[in-house]
């Protein structure tokens, strides 16, 4: 008798249990899902606004690069084109906040400079972030090549946006994809947290051991500052019409 209630009581305060450790973390989000590509359309008129306010010089058409310009004998050929108005940018990405400072009603947008020398090693061009408050320009930052807005949130719920972004690349059938979490507050990109490769997929190459790879984002619950992130990597076989998702390792994938 003694054993029955026992084994009752440890059945019972494991079920009481339960939820409060499902609580004490929610998914901030989950690279094994597939998303939807942002597919924004900026009209010309705006776009023409944006960059002539970004760039003193720059192209519309890549058709009309100088296929005479080199600027491979300097430290920084995409400085030197970007100084030489060798550039084709265009908007990518752009959304709508309080990204510099708390109660602003700013538009971000990401953009594309696309030096005209640019190569696939060079994840084909530089990447800017542009913040407006109405018609004024308040931050123009490098975002190290970062290219997607994927969420943004308010962790701290201190009146400020964050930006968890990625940046892509496929290489002989095997995508990958790294995400950052960044905020912009004063004009200033800071990093908040890298977590690495979350993405690497090499079932297009049709390679024999061939995976898919992706990582899970968590957060802590907390009332007061920046909630704890963590990552949790899981790893499918290419074959099959379910993905059957095991865990691999914790953490930043090295």
């Amino acid at each position: 008798m003694k054993i029955i209630l026992f084994l009752v009581a440890f059945v019972s305060l494991t079920m009481a249990q339960t939820p409060t450790l499902q609580k004490n973390r929610q998914v901030f989000l989950d690279f094994r899902i597939d998303r939807k590509l942002n597919d924004i359309k900026i009209p010309p008129a705006l776009e023409r606004s944006v960059l002539s306010k970004l760039f003193r010089k720059y192209l519309r058409d890549s058709n009309r690069c100088n296929s005479n310009f080199d600027a491979s004998d300097g430290t920084d050929p995409l400085a030197a084109a970007r100084k030489a108005g060798e550039i084709v940018p265009s908007i990518i990405d752009m959304t709508t906040g309080s990204f510099t400072a708390a109660g602003q009603m700013q538009t971000l947008y990401v953009i594309s400079v696309s030096e005209c020398n640019a190569s696939h090693a060079d994840n084909f061009g530089t990447k800017r972030v542009a913040i407006f408050s109405g018609q004024q320009l308040v931050a123009n930052v490098d975002t190290d090549f970062a290219s997607s807005i994927v969420r943004k949130t308010d962790l701290d719920r201190d009146g400020i946006d964050e930006l968890l972004m990625t940046t892509g690349d496929m290489a002989q059938g095997t995508v990958t994809e790294m995400a950052t979490l960044v905020s912009f507050q004063n004009g200033r990109r800071r990093v908040i947290q890298d977590f690495g490769a979350v993405v690497e997929d090499s079932c297009a190459s049709e390679a024999p051991g061939s995976t898919s790879e992706a990582s899970v984002i968590y957060m802590s619950e907390t009332l007061v500052g920046m909630p704890k992130l963590t990552q949790e990597n899981y790893s499918a076989p290419c074959k099959g019409k379910t993905r059957r998702w095991k865990l691999v390792s914790r953490g930043k994938r090295g």
